[in-house]
């Protein structure tokens, strides 16, 4: 898999004018080596880009699962190609900073290694993403191997595969946690690009999580391994209902509000 930055003088600021540094897929894996954690955050927006991209994350994965966090279905299987070009294209405008990682849709890469190629292109061109993220190991390795051969850097994912969701019978925890956690360990011990945890313990190089689970902005699904870093959802909601109340007893607009 892919990960992070530099020192964090270099990385989040440009040595001439102050700008911020966009991070590349070479400066991402060499966070491994200077043993630098990487945290990594989904996106599906320009304006959440833009906000995540400026509290300093390392990359912004345009996962899938907007297929439940933005459409509402109950899996990520409906999602288009189009759709997460879409997505992601609006993902790469608002980061200035932050590796934009796309997630290759349920059967955009499976049929053939040309049409992952031609899907993968698509997302480096349309959507001007860094990178593109695969799933599935061995099965997926000539997917992989066409799309690296045109010099399209791809993130691998194993382990739990939400394209997976029906062989799986769910979004299950899989059985044997302590020997999952002792695997992804080994295989953070055993290769030289950094590993990206979701549910895989501390021993990864990084960790990546869907930002509208550590917003409580999701409620349908509750991960053991999400931590909630702000309740916004509630937020939202009192003051949509605070401004439903003004606008109902006529106390907004008030005076201040009006042009003049």
């Amino acid at each position: 898999m892919l990960t992070s930055p530099a020192p964090a003088d270099a990385v989040n600021q440009d040595r001439a004018n102050g700008v911020p540094r966009p991070m590349t897929v070479p400066e991402f894996r060499a966070a491994k080596s200077r043993g630098m954690p990487l945290a990594m955050l989904t996106a599906y927006d320009c304006t959440m880009a833009r906000i995540l991209d400026a509290a300093g994350v390392d990359a912004l994965l345009v996962g899938d699962s907007l297929g439940m966090v933005v459409q509402g279905e109950t899996n990520s299987l409906g999602v288009t190609m189009d759709e997460m070009v879409y997505h992601a294209r609006l993902v790469a405008h608002g980061a200035q900073r932050a590796l934009v990682i796309a997630d290759m849709p349920f059967m955009s890469y499976q049929v053939s290694p040309s049409q992952a190629l031609e899907n993968a292109g698509r997302l480096i061109k349309e959507a001007r993403v860094h990178a593109v993220k695969v799933e599935g190991g061995q099965r997926s390795a000539s997917a992989i191997a066409a799309i690296v051969a045109a010099d399209i850097p791809v993130m691998g994912h194993i382990g739990l595969t939400p394209q997976s969701v029906h062989r799986l019978g769910g979004f299950r925890v899989q059985r044997d946690l302590d020997r999952l956690l002792e695997i992804a360990q080994k295989i953070t011990a055993a290769v030289h690009v950094p590993t990206i945890g979701i549910g895989a313990g501390a021993g990864c190089d990084g960790q990546v999580l869907v930002t509208h689970d550590i917003l409580g902005l999701f409620e349908d699904l509750h991960p053991r391994f999400v931590k909630r870093y702000a309740e916004l959802g509630q937020a939202i909601r009192s003051a949509a209902s605070e401004y439903c109340a003004e606008v109902r007893e006529r106390r907004f607009p008030g005076p201040e509000h009006a042009f003049r």
